[in-house]
């Protein structure tokens, strides 16, 4: 061994030494085999730069291959993502060493294939081979999943076998992986017994909490770890951060930063974006862009925070201009805000704008992100592009709970109520997991719907997923048992709720609004304000519908009034089209004008179209022809509606020729009048009918029910109002197609199909007219029977002749 021995000379006042070569570990390892070690060094360098297949081939050709060289492969392999090859160089080696094994065990475990990366553990146990303390910690690594609890346990026994239950890393990668696997009782049983900690441990236990929403026992911990002397990190302050954002705690927030200052962490963009989204979520859209210009070094999830912070306050326009600022830095594109940018456009309903978007994700590969596949799906479809939305739907490659709910949605907002109940029995059928948006979506289809028997199934299948105890999922029921007629469901749905937040008093509120209890709105809403609730926007809106659907104006102006007065809230569109129906219902109409007047923004269709309604129940012709003439100049008219207003305006009046004008212009726009429908639910089954409609197999049946109750009616004084016949013909021949209005046809059916003195509800897809509001009065009193009505304006209760309405507008 003389010749690798170290020579030494010496020259004045300086030593010399030199050596006849350099040696290190590989060559050793080779058995001083110089061509290998020279060939897996040529190896590793073209892996370095890349060059897979050059590495290969010339690790194919290498004629004395060694645990180095396979080892040197393998990793390439791993590296670039082909594990399948690296199994196959694994599965062909003769002698392996710890490191093979470990490294194998890594890439499966970097690769979310855990359960493959334990049976390569189990493999290696098996064939006598003793892990070291790498090989624990790179397997633990990969534990992520809820159920791999068992495995990790078995883990841990290996753990203690071994004696490394006192080793600090392998400690720390367990107690991860208990709180990965969300088994945060074991985690704090081996914290509480680890002989060693330091900042690590308190950051993975920390951590733990914040995920598992222990948000107090995060911030103890967190106040332990001062007292014990360990000083906080980067990932310390932004799993606080996270408990905090849980308690909804502004000022703890606030204390943190000051901390974050103090320890001169403020500096830092993983502690900083924290911070940016705490304040995100808390709606400080001021902090947060003052923050965010303050910050020494910003990145590209500090732009996603505030982009999505605009986005959520309804600052679209600085969200947008801030994504064009982002898209000229050198931040990953891949990891842009699609998913914000697609809500917008979704929102907004801007295809044009959701397309754009949809580019760029495919051109930055973003597009094989799950959120923002979920996002084009729920764009597409809120867009009324179910083809697009289908498509990308069936492509995505992990279909969780999300793209089923926001394509659901989409058919439910569309009124396309049937498609979206076939997509949610889909889902049951392909074993996907509803949550609680998604049964608030399908439970407003069956609103929509009005049917009370799937409402009850589903309310059913709400209390076996445990999603009933969810706040959402509570509320969407107490709506949808408001909006198929039974209020008393509602209510004791609502007093049934564990947690109420604004949410399900708003859903309260409207209840009372739709069935015609302005009283009791008004309380709810008081009652909400009591409990220390701050109402929304939302809430103003369902007060201002009730206050206008029950007449009660003066209280309408006073919440009006109180909205920007008292609670500062910048009345939306919405709110401004809801006071001009409560004004113009009443006959108000200047008030109305000079309101239309101060408003921000042009009136659109449908506050012209409610003042056109307003103008045919008060017979106001002037007033309706200007409404009506602001409608038809509009480039954009959705629906027949304000023609058909106008007709019957002329119509009442007996202006037939002005009649006759009002649909050739229909007829040239090309605007069709829906057609008048009514449904009731008999037995589980949707029985629909429509004006003067004979084709319902029980039809003799339902006439014959129809001259009884004619006779019976006139008896009790009722005489037809043959002016809600809008047509140019003889009055016996107006009277005659009264009686066979479609809500009249479901009414006697429901007569001859349910047992006498059970209450009937009935839906409309328009408003009832005048006529059978009396006629349905006088019904309910010859029948003994509730009788409920909802038609497009709200629920009409008839019970011994008379009706819940304060009025009938």
């Amino acid at each position: 061994m003389n010749y690798i021995k170290a020579c030494t000379r010496k020259k004045g006042n300086l030593t010399f030494q030199k050596r006849h070569f350099q040696v290190d570990a590989s060559i050793i390892k080779t058995g001083f085999d110089p061509n290998t070690y020279r060939l897996n060094f040529q190896v590793k360098s073209h892996l370095l730069h890349g060059d897979l297949v050059a590495a290969r081939k010339l690790f194919d050709e290498i004629p004395h291959k060694n645990i180095i060289s396979t080892n040197t492969m393998i990793t390439g392999y791993l590296n670039s993502g082909n594990l399948s090859t690296a199994r196959s160089l694994f599965d062909g080696m003769v002698e392996r060493s710890v490191v093979t094994w470990t490294m194998l065990i890594g890439g499966y475990a970097q690769n979310n294939k855990f359960r493959e990366a334990f049976g390569l553990f189990a493999d290696m146990c098996r064939h006598g081979m003793i892990p070291d303390h790498v090989t624990l910690t790179t397997l633990l690594s990969g534990f992520t999943e809820f159920d791999s609890v068992n495995e990790v346990e078995q883990v841990h026994a290996h753990v203690v076998k071994m004696g490394y239950d006192s080793t600090l890393t392998v400690c720390n990668s367990l107690l991860d992986s208990y709180c990965k696997t969300r088994s945060l009782g074991l985690a704090c049983h081996l914290f509480k017994h680890m002989p060693e900690k330091d900042n690590v441990t308190f950051n993975v236990l920390l951590t733990g909490y914040s995920k598992e929403g222990f948000n107090h026992d995060a911030i103890n911990l967190f106040f332990k770890m001062q007292n014990l002397g360990f000083k906080p990190t980067d990932f310390t302050f932004a799993a606080v951060l996270t408990a905090g954002i849980q308690l909804d705690d502004i000022e703890f927030g606030q204390q943190v930063h000051s901390f974050v200052v103090k320890c001169n962490f403020v500096w830092n963009v993983f502690v900083a974006n924290a911070l940016l989204d705490f304040y995100s979520k808390h709606d400080r859209v001021v902090e947060v862009r003052k923050l965010f210009y303050e910050m020494p070094e910003v990145d590209g999830i500090s732009y996603n925070v505030i982009i999505t912070s605009c986005a959520w306050n309804e600052r679209v326009e600085e969200s947008l201009e801030l994504f064009r600022e982002l898209q000229f830095t050198r931040f990953d594109r891949r990891q842009f805000p699609f998913a914000t940018l697609l809500s917008i456009a979704a929102n907004a309903l801007n295809l044009e704008m959701g397309r754009q978007i949809h580019s760029q994700a495919i051109v930055t590969d973003a597009i094989s992100e799950i959120l923002v596949g979920n996002s084009l799906v729920d764009m597409y479809a809120k867009c009324d592009k179910f083809g697009e939305a289908n498509r990308i739907f069936a492509d995505l490659a992990h279909q969780s709970s999300v793209p089923w709910t926001a394509l659901i949605s989409g058919y439910v907002q569309k009124g396309l109520h049937e498609d979206g109940l076939k997509l949610f029995i889909e889902m049951q059928r392909a074993k996907i997991r509803a949550d609680s948006a998604t049964y608030a979506s399908i439970l407003r289809a069956c609103a929509n719907l009005a049917s009370l028997t799937l409402g009850k199934q589903l309310h059913s299948h709400i209390i076996r997923s445990g999603c009933i105890s969810n706040v959402f999922s509570g509320s969407a029921l107490v709506d949808m048992y408001a909006k198929c007629g039974s209020i008393k469901e509602a209510l004791h749905m609502f007093q049934e709720m564990p947690t109420r937040n604004c949410v399900s008093w708003n859903a309260l509120i409207s209840a009372y609004a739709q069935n015609g209890d302005g009283a009791h709105a008004l309380r709810s809403f008081e009652q909400m304000v009591h409990s220390g609730l701050q109402p929304n926007s939302v809430s103003f809106l369902s007060i201002l519908c009730a206050c206008s659907h029950c007449g009660l104006v003066e209280e309408g102006l006073q919440y009006f009034n109180s909205m920007t007065q008292v609670y500062k809230f910048v009345p939306k569109k919405e709110h401004y089209a809801s006071m001009v129906d409560m004004l113009c219902r009443s006959g108000r109409f200047d008030e109305a004008e000079k309101l239309m007047a101060r408003m921000p923004f042009e009136p659109d269709e449908i506050m012209w179209t409610s003042i056109l309604n307003s103008c045919r129940i008060h017979k106001n012709q002037e007033m309706a022809k200007r409404a009506a003439d602001q409608l038809f100049n509009m480039k954009i008219l959705r629906d027949a509606a304000p023609y058909v207003s106008l007709s019957n305006i002329y119509a009442a009046a007996g202006e037939w020729e002005n009649v006759g004008k009002v649909k050739k212009a229909m007829r040239e726009r090309g605007v069709r009048k829906v057609p008048a429908y009514s449904w009731v639910e008999i037995q589980q089954r949707t029985h629909v009918f429509s004006a003067n409609d004979m084709s319902h197999p029980q039809m003799k049946e339902i006439t014959r029910m129809l001259d009884e109750l004619e006779e019976q009616m006139e008896k009790q004084g009722y005489k037809p109002d043959s002016n809600c016949a809008l047509h140019n013909v003889d009055e016996e021949v107006k009277v005659e197609s009264l009686k066979y209005h479609s809500e009249r046809i479901a009414i006697a059916f429901a007569l001859i199909s349910t047992p006498k003195g059970s209450p009937i509800l009935v839906m409309k897809n328009l408003r009832a007219c005048n006529d059978c509001h009396a006629a349905i009065k006088v019904i309910s009193k010859i029948v003994n029977r509730e009788i409920t009505v909802r038609d497009s304006s709200r629920f009409h209760h008839f019970r011994d002749g008379s009706c819940s309405c304060k009025d009938y507008w």
